[in-house]
C-alpha cells in the first residue's frame, strides 16, 4: 500500500488534515481495537463493529459463516471500514470552535472469501494476536466443526485515506481575552489487569500474551 493519489471517493474533505501514506494509515490500523465495517445489505447501509487483522494490503475479518456480511460478501463486494483513535476533548471558547483531537483511518476495497485453509488459519492467527499478541500458542488448536463455522473474509485494500487533528482549539483571536477556559481534555485509554473466569480448579497466572496486549494498546 504506497501512497498515491487517492480516487475522489477516498478524499478527505479538509486536505490539511489528510494523510495518504502507507505508513500513517498502517499505524493507525495497526494499534486499533475495533473496526467499523460499512456494506450494503437488503438495499440499506449497514455498520458492524468487528474484529479485524491487517496483512500487507490485506485486512481480513471472520464472523460465522452465514452471518450477513460474510454471506452476502463472498463475491468481490465492496465494503470499506474505518477505525478511529480518540486523543482529547478541545474545548474552545466557543461552541463552534470546538472540536476533538482523533486519528482516523479509512479503508476502501473488494472482499474475498477465504477458501484455502492454510490462508484461513493464518487469518485467525492475525485477527486473534492483533489483541493479544502471541495468543494463538497459548490456546488450543481449533476443531473443524469451529473451523467450519467460521467464516473468513480478505478485504484487498484499494484506497486508504487517514485524518489526524491534534493540538489546542482554534477560536477567533478576539475571544482570546474572554475569561473562559479553553484547552484539550485527553482522552486515555488502555487494558485493565487480567480478571480470570475461575473456572480452572487452580491458579493460573495471566499468560504473556496480556502483558503484550496491555503494552500495545497503552
Amino acid at each position: 500500500m504506497n501512497a498515491h493519489t487517492p480516487p475522489d471517493y477516498a478524499r478527505a474533505r479538509q486536505p490539511r488534515r489528510a494523510h495518504y501514506d502507507a505508513e500513517t494509515v498502517n499505524a493507525i490500523l495497526d494499534t486499533g481495537l475495533v473496526g467499523h465495517v460499512g456494506f450494503i445489505a437488503d438495499g440499506r447501509p449497514m455498520v458492524m463493529p468487528m474484529a479485524y487483522a491487517r496483512h500487507g494490503d490485506t485486512i481480513y475479518l471472520h464472523g460465522a459463516s452465514k452471518t450477513r456480511i460474510v454471506a452476502m460478501h463472498k463475491d468481490g463486494e465492496p465494503i470499506t471500514m474505518t477505525v478511529t483513535h480518540l486523543d482529547g476533548i478541545v474545548a474552545a471558547r466557543s461552541g463552534m470552535h470546538h472540536s476533538m483531537n482523533y486519528r482516523s483511518a479509512v479503508v476502501h476495497g473488494h472482499t474475498r472469501l477465504v477458501t484455502d485453509i492454510d490462508e484461513s488459519e493464518l487469518a485467525l492467527k492475525l485477527i486473534t494476536e492483533h489483541l493479544l499478541p502471541g495468543r494463538w500458542a497459548e490456546v488450543r488448536p481449533m476443531l473443524p466443526k469451529e473451523r467450519k463455522a467460521t467464516g473468513v473474509l480478505a478485504l484487498e485494500i484499494e484506497a486508504t485515506s487517514a485524518k489526524i487533528r491534534q493540538g489546542p482549539p482554534v477560536d477567533d483571536e478576539e475571544d482570546h481575552a474572554l475569561p473562559i477556559w479553553a484547552g484539550v481534555i485527553p482522552i486515555v485509554t488502555g487494558l485493565g489487569r487480567p480478571v480470570g473466569d475461575g473456572l480452572y480448579p487452580g491458579e493460573l497466572p495471566p499468560p504473556p500474551s496480556a502483558a503484550l496486549a496491555r503494552e500495545k494498546f497503552a
